[in-house]
């Protein structure tokens, strides 16, 4: 026994609305996780966190001009997960689509939260964890000695953002502070959260400049910013 025309055009309509269902499923599916990033004040909760210790009323930006950013990131165990910064109000925007090439890239960081303001216990016991804003002064090179140099770090903006810094580390004439980071001075040997060129080219994308770039004994793998020191 054959179906009539109306028995075939209901079920037609159920298989079209099924497949409706599926694509939006997936859809959705893939929105969840894939990358996405949100720019928002910061609470007044943040603030008074911040006040006395990384900021004070003589710091050289507001905590008006301030941001709290959002994004998606990789982990060292290859999974999604949700990071927080502060960061200037004017880089704001153009980072979010930083944090899209470094995601795109499956560039990996380990701790990218902003209870690194609150000294939790959370922390890594290795000191890597990554952020942008201190209020503080520019570190002078330890090849001429002297003091601090009495100029604004750009993370004393919002204008700096240090990544992984176990795997990135400062290198002072040379040497690295921490033994457990010297072997990370080798850069042709490239390992998890370790900076690559996509990482440079995803902070190039918006003018920012790379710590680890250049000639010379000092440098800092970890750093990028508007102006790259």
């Amino acid at each position: 026994m054959h179906p009539d025309a109306t028995t075939l055009e209901r079920v037609i309509r159920v298989l079209v609305l099924a497949l409706g269902v599926l694509i939006l499923a997936e859809i959705a599916q893939a929105a969840d996780d894939g990358y996405a990033s949100t720019v928002r004040p910061l609470s007044p909760a943040l603030q008074k966190t911040l006040t006395g210790t990384y900021w004070k009323p003589s710091c050289p930006v507001p905590l008006s001009d301030l941001r709290v950013l959002t994004v998606r990131h990789w982990d060292f165990a290859g999974k999604a997960r949700t990071g927080q910064l502060i960061v200037h109000r004017r880089v704001a925007d153009p980072l979010r689509t930083v944090f899209r090439r470094l995601y795109d890239a499956k560039f990996a960081i380990r701790y990218l939260q902003l209870d690194i303001y609150r000294r939790s216990e959370r922390l890594p016991a290795n000191g890597d964890v990554s952020g942008s804003f201190e209020c503080r002064q520019s570190v002078p090179s330890p090849c001429v000695g002297g003091t601090a140099s009495g100029r604004w770090s750009n993370h004393a903006y919002g204008l700096a953002i240090d990544l992984n810094p176990r795997e990135n580390p400062y290198v002072g004439c040379g040497k690295v502070r921490d033994a457990t980071r010297r072997s990370y001075l080798d850069r042709s040997r490239i390992r998890t959260g370790m900076v690559t060129p996509a990482v440079v080219r995803a902070f190039a994308s918006i003018g920012w400049g790379w710590g680890g770039a250049g000639t010379g004994d000092t440098k800092d793998y970890m750093h990028f910013s508007t102006t790259g020191g």
